[in-house]
């Protein structure tokens, strides 16, 4: 009880208002925190993982998003695979702000494959800066709910933070840096270790991606469903995964996914 209330005082003090929702979050964190004899597995509380933006506050709103976290904080790179709407992305950004604000890095570098999801680039407007900043757009929006306009703006002019293609990745060597790759599912093999390559010392890196939402012209040409068989067993490498039951956003997301898994299913028994 006096752990909950001290938990409590924390969340107040960050975000002036508590929730039922919080009670029940603080909760679960501290019985997921405990082994069948009562002995803490694990430090993880709210000092922790709560990141206060510039509207409300970030912290993980299930056992699956606190497992996220736990990875993030004792490995140094961290593939979260599941579908959309389970938060994958928008932790990931509130990591990297977190590592950047206690000058654990000194940079953030977002990227993401440039992969037509049934659109043609080609035929969007613009020069090949214009053409590409719509594939980054959801990584700016993200990080716009988290910091200040001014603060951001400083930081993208003075490349703190970086949003590129992942095309843009090759050739360098990111030291210091909290890396995030999105949409990891529409990277090749070879473009997979290519990211994974770039990490200099005293760097960390997330990969995101959602393997039933593939880009790719062939399906087995995906880095991310690769990547396990390769990496696995590597100390410091570590896979979190998410399933329809974690997902965060809006209602309907869930209904959504269900109904397209039945209707896959149903095709695939008729064929």
């Amino acid at each position: 009880m006096i752990k909950i209330v001290d938990e409590l005082l924390i969340l107040t003090k960050r975000q002036n208002t508590i929730s039922n929702e919080d009670i029940d979050l603080i909760c679960q964190l501290l019985s997921d925190n405990k082994n069948i004899n009562g002995v803490s597995k694990n430090s993880t509380t709210f000092k922790d993982v709560i990141l206060v933006n510039k509207n409300d506050s970030v912290k993980p709103k299930n056992a699956s998003q606190i497992n996220y976290l736990n990875s993030v904080l004792h490995n140094e790179i961290v593939f979260a695979i599941g579908p959309a709407g389970t938060g994958k992305t928008y932790l990931a950004v509130a990591f990297a702000i977190v590592a950047l604000n206690n000058k654990q890095v000194s940079k953030v570098v977002l990227a993401r494959p440039a992969v037509e999801a049934g659109e043609s680039l080609g035929f969007l407007p613009g020069d090949l800066s214009e053409k590409i900043d719509p594939y980054l757009k959801p990584l700016l929006d993200a990080l716009e709910s988290m910091l200040p306009y001014e603060k951001l703006s400083m930081f993208l002019e003075k490349n703190i933070i970086e949003i590129v293609p992942l095309a843009y990745m090759r050739g360098r060597t990111l030291n210091d840096a909290f890396v995030i790759l999105d949409e990891a599912q529409n990277a090749t093999t070879m473009q997979m270790k290519m990211f994974l390559t770039r990490l200099g010392p005293n760097s960390k890196a997330i990969i995101t991606g959602d393997i039933t939402q593939i880009d790719l012209p062939r399906r087995d040409q995906s880095g991310l469903i690769q990547v396990e068989k390769i990496l696995k067993g590597i100390d410091g490498v570590d896979f979190v995964y998410f399933d329809k039951s974690d997902v965060v956003r809006h209602r309907l997301v869930k209904e959504i996914i269900n109904a397209y898994e039945k209707f896959i299913d149903k095709d695939v028994i008729t064929k």
